[in-house]
């Protein structure tokens, strides 16, 4: 899930970045028949510092390095504590490769050694993680005026409508709610199927469910492995609890596994929730899959948008005129019909959320974007002549200047006409 994507994407930004990155001409309307043009250049920043979260310690990084680099900036690397030794062995990857010195640090350590990071000179902020800790990433990187882009949390909602595919649309659903452990920020960790195919819909979601195997091994016959952590252990089994004694009913998994290799939840599916729960309003990161039914297309909106969450979203459904109406309406960064979770392995596409998922993009020309700065260029090709609003002001001046004043406020060539002479007299007169 983290190898392939990355190197996809170190291809496509290296055969695409020049282009990506080029000047942009701006059309400046008349002044361009006064001489005048404008482009947009882009430079680097200088230094971009990573900090980087335990989920996907490889590809999230190591993208953002990626981007950084090929923007021509120097990048330091901050990851989880949890996973200090892949972005060890990314910095390895890239010494193999002779990377020249300085362009690539990481620092590891706790969350002090990421205050340190961002109360350091660095040009731009790169983080990935919780909404609290951005919220400290953003106010900490204000007091340096510190740019940031900050990619949070989500709690993703998937539509059922009621002309999708049920088999198809209940393996998308376990499969984005269940790889990684359901340890993915863009995992469906809240399901809406209309009530008229609800039935047939769950029965599907619970079969398969039942049929992934769980373990500890990497052989290639498990489908489901750890969580990474305790803590997020401890999450899931909290939101599970609180439903439950809200009402909600688990019809399949719902517990812990004593399992001496790992931290190991099964992969759950609960009906009867609502809003209220834990697990339909907090971000879970876990194997926890909650379905609600709903009536109309405009109920699941509502329902869907019902979160602070905006980072992803999907609506499954055959007619894809209707899912693509659909998807303009969901607050979501990036909202996919009949498709889940998987666009991050998109280079070519941006990432990212909107409210309390955060702001700013990675990945596209969107991402690269947020890894130099614009510099506005303007020229003028008539070097020997004096602007027409320099000093002084005479009195046929002023009276160009009132012409020109009602042209810039009809916008009609026709009355600009008259003002040539006068203009060209201003150009060429003593001042």
């Amino acid at each position: 899930m983290e190898v392939v994507p990355t190197l996809d994407l170190m291809h496509y930004f290296a055969s695409n970045t020049a282009k990506l990155l080029q000047p942009t001409t701006i059309d400046i309307g008349q002044y361009g028949l006064m001489g005048r043009s404008s482009q947009v250049v882009y430079k680097p920043l200088g230094v971009i510092g990573i900090i980087s979260p335990w989920n996907f310690p490889w590809a999230t990084p190591l993208d953002e390095v990626v981007m950084a680099l090929m923007a021509g900036n120097a990048a330091i690397v901050k990851p989880s504590e949890l996973t200090s030794l892949t972005a060890l062995k990314i910095a390895d990857v890239f010494r193999q490769a002779r990377l020249p010195e300085g362009l690539l640090e990481v620092l590891t350590g706790d969350g002090s050694t990421g205050a340190a990071l961002i109360d350091s000179p660095v040009d731009k902020i790169m983080f990935t993680g919780s909404v609290e800790t951005g919220k400290h990433v953003a106010e900490a990187a204000a007091k340096h005026l510190t740019p940031v882009v900050l990619e949070l949390g989500g709690k993703d909602p998937m539509i059922v409508l009621d002309d999708a595919n049920i088999d198809n649309a209940a393996r998308a659903a376990i499969w984005g709610g269940f790889c990684n452990s359901g340890q993915a920020c863009a995992s469906i960790e809240r399901l809406y199927v209309h009530e008229s195919i609800a039935k047939a819909f769950t029965e599907k979601v619970v079969s398969e469910t039942a049929a992934l195997k769980q373990g500890a091994t990497t052989s290639e016959e498990i489908d489901v492995g750890a969580m990474t952590n305790e803590r997020q252990l401890h999450i899931v089994e909290d939101h599970l609890r609180d439903a439950v004694e809200r009402g909600a009913k688990v019809l399949i998994g719902g517990k812990r596994i004593n399992e001496k290799q790992g931290w190991f939840h099964e992969p759950t599916v609960v009906v009867d929730v609502d809003h209220s729960m834990k697990l339909m309003r907090e971000e879970t990161v876990g194997p926890l899959l909650p379905i609600m039914t709903f009536k109309t297309d405009d109920e699941a909106i509502k329902l869907a948008n019902d979160s602070i969450f905006g980072l992803t979203a999907c609506v499954f459904t055959t007619d894809i005129s209707r899912g693509r109406k659909l998807a303009e309406r969901i607050e979501a960064g990036t909202v996919m019909v009949n498709e889940v979770v998987y666009t991050h392995a998109l280079a070519q596409t941006p990432w990212g959320g909107v409210k309390q998922s955060g702001y700013g993009r990675t990945h596209g020309r969107l991402g690269l974007l947020e890894m130099v700065t614009p510099q506005h260029i303007h020229v003028n090709s008539f070097p020997s002549v004096a602007d027409v609003w320099w000093f002084r002001y005479t009195k046929p001046a002023r009276q160009l200047f009132r012409g020109l004043a009602k042209h810039f406020t009809t916008g009609s060539l026709i009355e600009a006409v008259p003002l040539l002479p006068q203009m060209l007299r201003r150009l060429f007169e003593k001042r």
